[in-house]
């Protein structure tokens, strides 16, 4: 993902400064001119953001597995004062897939239908279910009412696929995302790094491109 968001800031003219697996060694000097895009490890997120809350003027992380611990990191970012804009999926496609998950719900609250939640990575990524996943059973959760089973495969170098079905006694609703690279994801960071860059606060990217004045 790292090079992938390299490749769509540089196609599109944006200034990097630097490419690097230790972001610990950038210099805070040039931390604080720049948003830094993370797409590293749950393991090594939970031990650089504190780092990153105080030495870079802005943070999109794109990271998952560390949901758990959110509130110290939202306290980190809000004590330094820095912009947090994080998502479990950064791709504009996915975003909208929520929303209509959402509206679904609503819908279908009090009719009978049960929810279930699949997701397909390749065997490469490290948290399972994904982050996606765990966004889709929550909207459908505190929508519906009702928690949804996920069930997540790992296969071959599928970039990711997210389905969300509704089944009652006399018919089935299924919706799907089915992601045909990770250009999509990459796209969305950026996106996300450009709003950071005159932002203030903490944010999920989905309230941001949803919003009614976006």
């Amino acid at each position: 993902m790292g090079h992938m968001v390299e490749s769509v800031l540089l196609r599109r003219g944006i200034p990097l400064e630097t490419a690097t697996e230790d972001v610990c060694s950038i210099p805070a000097e040039i931390g604080k001119e720049c948003v830094c895009i993370d797409f590293t490890t749950p393991s090594a997120f939970r031990e650089n953001y504190k780092f990153l809350a105080k030495n870079f003027k802005a943070v999109v992380v794109g990271t998952t597995g560390w949901y758990d611990m959110k509130d110290d990191v939202f306290a980190a970012f809000e004590k330094e004062g820095t912009t947090l804009v994080w998502a479990s999926n950064f791709s504009i496609g996915v975003n909208a897939f929520f929303a209509a998950v959402e509206r679904v719900c609503e819908v279908l609250k009090g009719n009978g239908y049960s929810p279930a939640v699949n997701e397909i990575h390749h065997i490469h990524k490290l948290d399972a279910p994904s982050g996606t996943a765990k966004s889709i059973a929550s909207i459908i959760a505190d929508t519906l009412g009702e928690v949804p089973p996920i069930e997540a495969q790992r296969i071959g170098e599928v970039p990711g696929t997210h389905t969300a079905t509704f089944t009652s006694g006399v018919d089935k609703l299924t919706f799907t995302h089915e992601a045909f690279s990770r250009e999509g994801f990459a796209e969305g960071a950026v996106a996300a790094a450009i709003i950071a860059d005159s932002l203030k606060g903490i944010h999920e990217f989905k309230d941001l491109i949803l919003s009614p004045s976006k």
